[in-house]
């Protein structure tokens, strides 16, 4: 299943955004602490410029401290980029944000000089919660549902700052596949728009190669098994998701799994590593240009028959 989820007013926002951008002083992009490169917009780069950014990790308390520790140190070898590993209900989140945002623009962020902050995530990251708290007071709507902000707003802090929010964009395509499972497995994505247990067995084996010992703990398994299908079927059995004629209610124990996951109850996970994303950049250059080489014959096929 190739996940794709993409509303026509994020369609909108990225256009919005391209304009707002001469304008602009510092871009805070929120991305979550599970999947830091899953949850970024890949156009970041292009659209900033030479402008700084501040990348925050947000939902840190749900990740695995070691692996945001090296995404943050492998996010920092971009010129202009700085990094924050925090949690949007953490008090020492706003004076960490505004204390970076005054030290990567010293010349602006006063009531002579206001700075222009651009804000940006992908849905429920944790962006309004984070708007919420910067501005002391409750602007932006919140909720555990994708897609809640739907169009810019205009925030003054009343410090000098004033954030420009935009609504969460996902991808326009997200033409690698594991990138949607793992939006998918965090929340990122709709419920409606995929099915449970092709995510949780993509969760599954992710989950028993990487954190066995989470999956061990918290279902109480002695020993694992090797493949996902009989992983569902011993949390199935253990959680008594059960239909008639003794038969695992796969879709159940998939909403269990995946619940769990998102609530932080099986523990400290993060779904992707650098190394993960190279690998998987690699081997989809190597699919664009097959796709590339089909096209190419195509329309020579094309031409052929219309000569």
């Amino acid at each position: 299943m190739k996940i794709q989820w993409f509303p026509g007013h994020m369609h909108k926002a990225g256009k919005e955004i391209k304009q707002a951008m001469p304008d602009i002083d510092l871009l805070i992009e929120i991305v979550d602490a599970r999947l830091p490169f899953s949850s970024a917009n890949p156009l970041l780069s292009d659209l900033r410029g030479n402008k700084p950014c501040i990348k925050i990790l947000n939902k840190a308390d749900l990740a695995d401290p070691k692996r945001t520790q090296i995404w943050q140190d492998y996010l920092e070898q971009e010129e202009g980029v700085k990094t924050l590993a925090t949690t949007a209900l953490n008090s020492d989140a706003v004076p960490k944000v505004i204390g970076l945002c005054r030290k990567l623009v010293p010349n602006k962020g006063a009531a002579t000089k206001v700075m222009h902050v651009l804000i940006m995530g992908i849905p429920n990251v944790g962006k309004s919660t984070l708007i919420n708290a910067l501005a002391g007071r409750t602007i932006a709507k919140t909720g555990n549902e994708p897609a809640v902000t739907k169009r810019q707003q205009r925030i003054d802090l009343h410090n000098g700052i004033i954030l420009c929010d935009t609504p969460g964009m996902l991808w326009p395509n997200l033409e690698n596949i594991n990138t949607g499972y793992r939006l998918a497995t965090t929340g990122a994505i709709k419920d409606t728009a995929l099915k449970h247990d092709d995510v949780a067995s993509f969760a599954g084996e992710f989950l028993l190669t990487h954190y066995p010992e989470a999956l061990k703990t918290r279902y109480q398994i002695a020993k694992l098994p090797d493949n996902d299908y009989d992983l569902s079927h011993i949390i199935g059995k253990k959680r008594g998701c059960l239909r008639a004629g003794g038969y695992i209610d796969m879709d159940k124990v998939a909403k269990i799994l995946l619940a769990e996951i998102r609530d932080g109850s099986l523990g400290r996970l993060t779904l992707e590593t650098p190394e993960m994303m190279i690998e998987e950049l690699k081997a989809l250059e190597i699919q664009r240009a097959k796709q590339a080489v089909k096209q190419e014959k195509r329309k020579k096929k094309w031409k052929d028959n219309r000569d």
